[in-house]
């Protein structure tokens, strides 16, 4: 049908568009009224669906290429290669998180196809800046605070109160990650790591999503969300911040 061909051209043009923006626009242009629940079931049909876009980074060419490289030096990496990697990074948890309300028309397998995708950008807003690290089998203490991450604060703190206990427990085979932060990289960090003989992973930059604590992160934010009773201001946000890490499987 010709009210099919046009939902499917105009819903790829704009995929962030609801069911009810093509319904307007359809009667709009063809005179044509139809339903948002028909509109669904015609887009349907023909294999779009309404799906959370995937939030992306913007990533260059140069980027891609080293990322692909990573991966392609670690695809063979064993389960006990990995077991002596600690993943680390910060994110920040607000009482407003960013919306993920939005959808978009896509195809099944096209999830991450780049009109599919939303870039995302560096965080603003009041909230808690947290740390964590995870390795197999065990995790750090969460870190909270309301200021931004500095080289001295990352120093004095993270690695004093927490790499040093996993580095002398595991030995040399101890491997950190953490990303290409401007602080993580500060001259006094690399001095830190290389007086307590710590070893950084190779990591591609722009690469959260190769990091696995961001799924911890997205664990640890919809727990937040899902209890009896939210918290309502930041000072209530920390505590359960703190208990919901403790409480990660």
């Amino acid at each position: 049908m010709r009210t099919n061909i046009y939902l499917a051209v105009t819903a790829k043009r704009n995929r962030q568009s609801t069911a009810s923006d093509r319904s307007r626009q359809l009667s709009s242009a063809t005179g044509t009224t139809v339903s948002r629940q028909t509109v669904y079931r015609r887009l349907g049909r023909i294999g779009l669906y309404a799906r959370r876009p995937v939030r992306c980074v913007s990533l260059t060419a140069t980027h891609c290429r080293l990322r692909l490289t990573w991966s392609r030096e670690h695809a063979l990496w064993t389960l006990q290669q990995w077991s002596c990697v600690m993943f680390s990074d910060e994110s920040r948890f607000s009482l407003q998180s960013d919306s993920r309300r939005t959808l978009i028309w896509r195809a099944p397998g096209t999830r991450y196809h780049q009109e599919n995708t939303i870039e995302r950008h560096c965080y603003g807003g009041a909230g808690w800046l947290v740390w964590g690290g995870i390795i197999l089998g065990y995790r750090t203490d969460l870190h909270v605070q309301s200021v931004t991450m500095t080289g001295h604060i990352y120093r004095d703190v993270l690695l004093e109160q927490h790499l040093r206990l996993f580095r002398g427990a595991m030995g040399a085979e101890f491997l950190f990650m953490d990303d290409n932060a401007r602080p993580h990289r500060a001259n006094i960090v690399d001095e830190r790591f290389q007086s307590e003989d710590i070893t950084r992973m190779d990591w591609p930059a722009y690469s959260p999503d190769l990091n696995p604590i961001e799924h911890v992160w997205d664990f640890l934010g919809r727990r937040i969300a899902a209890r009896q009773l939210p918290p309502t201001c930041l000072p209530e946000l920390r505590r359960p911040l703190l208990d919901e890490w403790c409480n990660i499987p």
